[in-house]
């Protein structure tokens, strides 16, 4: 099981992101989108997609419901096959360049860290990951933290 990015972010990263995952799937090889998008945008989406008039940090649009725990398998989701490779398109994440760099600052850590948290954080919720409760938001911190550990960019950086 792998997964590749269509992505602006630079390719050691996301080739590290891609390593860093490996494990929280069943199933088919994945493809994702990761795009930085400037403020105005991120605000925009957030408003239309969400009905939230504010700049945010990252959005997820997750290809497939209800996958949480369960094989991702292409014949099961051929809808979300992508012809051009075969692989499973698990769904687009944009996160705020600027909404990232403000954070990084905010919290004590780089922009690196940041970054790379909020593509991990997108990607957990296109695989069915959420935070709505105090439950799902223990368990997906502990998807997040095991993937940063994995990169070495834990939160003392």
């Amino acid at each position: 099981m792998r997964i590749t990015f269509d992505s602006d972010l630079p390719a050691a990263g996301l080739a590290r992101l891609a390593e860093a995952m490996d494990g929280l799937w069943e199933g088919d090889d994945l493809s994702a989108e990761i795009w930085l998008i400037p403020a105005e945008e991120i605000r925009a989406l957030n408003k239309r997609e969400r009905g939230v008039d504010r700049v945010t940090d990252v959005l997820s649009f997750p290809s497939m419901d209800d996958i949480k725990d369960k094989p991702i398998l292409a014949e099961e989701h051929a809808d979300s096959v992508r012809p051009e490779d075969g692989t499973v398109f698990l769904g687009s994440i944009v996160i705020c360049e600027q909404r990232a760099r403000e954070q990084a600052e905010e919290y004590g850590h780089s922009f690196e860290r940041e970054l790379w948290y909020l593509a991990v954080h997108g990607l957990l919720h296109c695989l069915g990951y959420d935070h709505e409760t105090e439950e799902e938001r223990r368990e997906m911190r502990e998807k997040e933290e095991y993937v940063m550990q994995k990169l070495d960019l834990r939160r003392e950086v």
